[in-house]
């Protein structure tokens, strides 16, 4: 009674919807997940501070990075994409971000971690065209080292996180 094409897009149709509620409730079931993440950050030293040819500061540093990640990682994450950032207030803007180091953990096995390195990316304090004092805003400031991440799900939307660890504080005077 009913040809093969129609038999054909029925039960595609079919299979596609329930697939469909399926990646549905994957994507719902990561929202019970409620991850907790831990970190810790030491500045080990501050290689050299010192204001630029173009009249900015720069800042090297040597980090101590450990984190346990792993309570992010369920049976729906793909990756999770992780960076620390330099977070800091000048008069100007009220949240200048430097990233110092990132990475991709594509896996729970390697998302408890402990690295030892000098920021990735150069760090400075870039001038602005309407301050006097104008890039050189870094001496004696306090700063955050914050540690991001996006979770990166096989399915679902990605979400994002954060966790801060203050009390830094950069040396008054040039090195």
């Amino acid at each position: 009674m009913h040809s093969f094409g129609y038999r054909a897009n029925a039960l595609l149709t079919f299979a596609l919807t329930i697939l469909a509620l399926i990646c549905a409730m994957a994507s719902f079931s990561d929202n019970l997940n409620s991850p907790s993440p831990s970190a810790h950050v030491q500045v080990l030293n501050i290689n050299w501070f010192q204001k630029s040819s173009q009249g900015n500061d720069e800042v090297s540093l040597t980090l101590n990075v450990s984190a346990n990640l792993q309570s992010l990682f369920t049976w729906n994450t793909k990756q999770v994409f992780v960076f620390l950032a330099a977070e800091y207030e000048t008069p100007i803007n009220s949240l200048n971000q430097v990233s110092l180091w990132d990475g991709i953990i594509p896996a729970k096995e390697y998302a408890q971690f402990g690295i030892h390195t000098t920021n990735k990316y150069h760090f400075d304090d870039q001038a602005s065209l309407s301050s006097r004092n104008a890039g050189s805003n870094l001496r004696g400031r306090e700063y955050n080292l914050t540690l991001h991440w996006h979770v990166m799900p096989k399915t679902g939307k990605m979400f994002a996180d954060k966790l801060v660890m203050s009390g830094f504080r950069f040396p008054e005077e040039y090195r």
